[in-house]
Parts: C-alpha cells; sequence; structure tokens
C-alpha cells in the first residue's frame, strides 16, 4: 500500500518540530571520522578549512526511537565525514537547557555560529541584527522548488527570512491512550467529550491509576502541548492567525480565550491529570504512561516516539493497543472540533558575523542545506513515516505496522490543524503565559488575570 506524503497537506498544516527533548544530560560531541566520504551535499569542494561552532538539542538520549533527532544527527555525521577538513565543534544540550543557553548568548551577543533558532525568538534577534538574512540563501538552494513554503512563517520577519526550518513535521498535542484500559471503562475509542472524561475519571480512580497524565515541569508545557491545541475549540482555529498577524480583530482578552484558560484550571483541578503535574516533567509523566499508572498521556511527537518504542520493545500486547486522540473540550466549546497544533518550530539560522568571513559561510550554508534538504526528508520519510521541510513523493506504508500508520494518518489526515502557540510572537510573552499560566494551574491566579497580563506584554512586544 502507497500513500503519498500529503504534500498538499503538509504545505498548507504547519509541522511540528521536535519541540522538547528527552534528558537532562549536557553532550559535547566530537566529529564524526572520517570514512568514506559520500558525496557533499550541495557544493563539493568547500574552501574552508576552519572550525564551526554548532549549538542544538537533539541529544543521543533524544534520539533514541526519534526520527527527527535520529535523521538530524544522521545527516550531521554525513556531513562531517564529507568536510573533514572542518572541524565541526558541536554543543548539544537538552531541549530545556538548550533554550536557556542560547538566549543568554544573543543577550550576550555571543551566538554560535550554526544553531537552531526558536520561531518566537525570530523578530528580536533580526531586529537586533543577531542573524542572518537568509532569503537569497534559501532562494538560491538547490532544493528550493522542494521547500513547503508555509514552514518558512515563523522564521519571517519584514517580509525576510531568516532560518531553514528543522527537524520533522509533527504534532505538540497528541492524546495517546491504552485501548483496553479505556474499553474497560467503558469506551470503545477515547472520549470526545470532557464530560465522557470525568466520567472514565471514576473508573479509574477506583482502579488506583491516573486518567490522563501530564508534566509541566519546564512551564512551556501547558503552552505548546495543550492550550494552544484547546483554545481551539473556543476561538476557533484563526483566531490566533489574527494574534500573529496583528490585525486587531483578535486578542488574548476576548472572553472566548479567557474560557479557555478557565476550563484549563477547572480540568488540572478536576484530578483527571497526575497531582504531580506542575512538578514533573513530561518525560517523567510519559513514565507513569508507560508503566500502567495512568490510562492516558497528552505530549507531543517527540512524545509519541519514545513511548511507542519503548512499549514495542518491552510490552507487545500494549504496544498494538496504542491509540491516538485529540483532546475533547467541555460543550459549551463548539468554535471548533478535533484539533492537533502541528508546525515546525525551529529553524537552522547563522549569526550574523559569520558573513565576515565568506568561506566559512559557504560552509554554513553547506551544512544548513544538508541538515534540511532531501537527504534529511527522504531518511525520515523511509524510516520513520515523517516529513521535513523538503517535498518527499511518496512513502510506504506498508513498511510499516498498524500503530505507526494510525499515528500517520492522525496526524496529517484526520485531524483538524492549528498553530503552535510558541513558533510566533516575541519570547517576553510567552515567558509572562508560560509562568503565569503555571501559576494558574496551582490556583494562585485567575484566568483573566492571565488573560491580561499576556495581553499586556504582547502590546509591550508590538
Amino acid at each position: 500500500m502507497k500513500k503519498k506524503l500529503l504534500s498538499v497537506v503538509l504545505a498548507t498544516a504547519m509541522v511540528a518540530s521536535l519541540l522538547a527533548g528527552c534528558g537532562a544530560k549536557t553532550e559535547a560531541e566530537a566529529p564524526a571520522a572520517a570514512e568514506e566520504a559520500p558525496a557533499a551535499d550541495a557544493a563539493a569542494g568547500l574552501a574552508y578549512t576552519g572550525e564551526i561552532d554548532f549549538m542544538h538539542f537533539s541529544t543521543s538520549e533524544e534520539a533514541e526511537g526519534n526520527g527527527g533527532s535520529m535523521g538530524f544527527r544522521t545527516m550531521i555525521d554525513e556531513w562531517t565525514t564529507a568536510n573533514a577538513g572542518i572541524t565541526l565543534n558541536q554543543n548539544v544540550l537538552a531541549n530545556d537547557e538548550y533554550k536557556t543557553q542560547i538566549a543568554t548568548l544573543a543577550a550576550a551577543d555571543d551566538l554560535p555560529d550554526v544553531f537552531l533558532l526558536q520561531g518566537m525568538n525570530t523578530k528580536a534577534w533580526a531586529d537586533q541584527g543577531l542573524i542572518m538574512d537568509m532569503t537569497d540563501i534559501i532562494a538560491q538552494s538547490p532544493y528550493a522548488a522542494d521547500y513547503n513554503e508555509a514552514y518558512f512563517a515563523p522564521f519571517k520577519a519584514a517580509d525576510k527570512t531568516y532560518g531553514l526550518p528543522a527537524l520533522t513535521g509533527g504534532t505538540c498535542t497528541v492524546v495517546i491512550y491504552d485501548k483496553q484500559m479505556w474499553k474497560d471503562a467503558g469506551f470503545d475509542t477515547f472520549p470526545t467529550t470532557w464530560e465522557d472524561v470525568l466520567k472514565a475519571k471514576e473508573y479509574f480512580d477506583g482502579e488506583g491509576v491516573d486518567t490522563i497524565a501530564f508534566g509541566n515541569g519546564g512551564q512551556w508545557q501547558i503552552n505548546s502541548c495543550f492550550i494552544s491545541a484547546v483554545s481551539s475549540l473556543f476561538v476557533g482555529t484563526d483566531w490566533y492567525l489574527s494574534i500573529i498577524n496583528n490585525d486587531g480583530k483578535a486578542n488574548f482578552t476576548d472572553q472566548a480565550f479567557v474560557d479557555c484558560l478557565a476550563f484549563t484550571q477547572e480540568a488540572f483541578a478536576s484530578g483527571v491529570f497526575n497531582e504531580d503535574f506542575n512538578a514533573i516533567t513530561n518525560e517523567d509523566a510519559r513514565e507513569y504512561f508507560i508503566a500502567g499508572d495512568a490510562a492516558a498521556f497528552v505530549g507531543g511527537n517527540w512524545d509519541e516516539a519514545y513511548i511507542t518504542s519503548t512499549i514495542k520493545e518491552a510490552d507487545a500486547a500494549k504496544y498494538e493497543n496504542i491509540g491516538f486522540a485529540t483532546f475533547p473540550g467541555p460543550a459549551s466549546a463548539t468554535a471548533a472540533k478535533n484539533v492537533q497544533n502541528i508546525g515546525l518550530g525551529y529553524a537552522v539560522a547563522i549569526n550574523s558575523k559569520v558573513a565576515e568571513d565568506p568561506d566559512k559561510l559557504a560552509a554554513c550554508v553547506d551544512l544548513a542545506y544538508k541538515l534540511t534538504g532531501p537527504d534529511f526528508a527522504n531518511y525520515v520519510a523511509t524510516n520513520y513515516a515523517l516529513g521535513g521541510l523538503t517535498k518527499v513523493a511518496d512513502v510506504d506504508l506498508s513498511a510499516f505496522d498498524s500503530v505507526m500508520v494510525d499515528f500517520y494518518n492522525w496526524s496529517y489526515v484526520d485531524t483538524t490543524t492549528c498553530e503552535i502557540f510558541d513558533s510566533y510572537l516575541d519570547g517576553s510573552v510567552w515567558s509572562v503565559f508560560n509562568s503565569e499560566a503555571q501559576e494558574m494551574l496551582n490556583g494562585d491566579k485567575d484566568a483573566e488575570t492571565v488573560a491580561a497580563d499576556t495581553q499586556a506584554a504582547w502590546e509591550a512586544s508590538k
């Protein structure tokens, strides 16, 4: 059986990069040893023979079962082998630490030569002259005709583009559930209404397990992995586009968005989620699901990759019972349904100072082409049924088992898509929102206050 990778769908629905990584280790990696050098990705015979400092978050831990990180690391190895005269100094951090460190380096005007740029930092860092305008570099790419143009949106400012979207396409908000556990609770599939989730909680409470596992210890998870998708049930899928475009039609203080925040607060106070959700990470929470201590888990595609690969190895019967769903809202939330957020949230960017050395710049551009080009796209399509920046004509789904096919269809065919909140807007907005949303879940702030403070941060960032 063959199915198209749905280029049209992927071009119109932003596909998620890996917004989080596993583990807390810092990993300094040496360049791969030069063995049989493959052909260079975009240009043979690079003139540069020095060092390139490269910072990213595809740790070896994250690559376990994670197609995007494995593909990213594979492309790095191939590029270093093909360019033995260049020393690629990699600074590889776990995702949460990466976000902190890259922001610290930007504040000190000390960014590495090549790094992963998060969409929400694009405008501010472009305005400060920290990152290179890559508009012409992208237009001159040998793969330009095959790029999914919609993926560039988070990395644009003033009609210029500052990065090549990287890593794989997938969701930030997927409900992963154990079909058998939910059948035992009286549901053939994961509920489509919040009211039914509450009914299922009564059963799971009696069994001594959590209904849904979630981790918000890093603060960003409630934003990326919950509210940015669930909000669409209240405000519709175009509301956030209005925020992004600043067209005056939408505000964070709109009653429908306040209602979403109020529902979120009520949902996490209901006992449906594990009690320690605000203290643990998504990596911790997914272990609850794997161990059978929770009947479902909410997280991103990187979590799905880890969960399915771990369970497949440990428990074949449980693996066959893995299902995927979108998060349901209350009966009053009727603006949209069956919604997940999807997009490429990171891009390969280049420090503007690199332009001072044309040969070094050419090498950095070549690396960026390699990491985001057809070699990467074909690798993740063939091995993981995932998509990247570059379109792939066909994916042979017959090579994958039913669970992987189900997730492919859930991701790209069967759901309504919306934008990932923190792929856009200035990071100062999300700093306020993330911290105050966590306080809200602790019961220390109400929805109206969080909405008003986020609105003020947004207006101040314009």
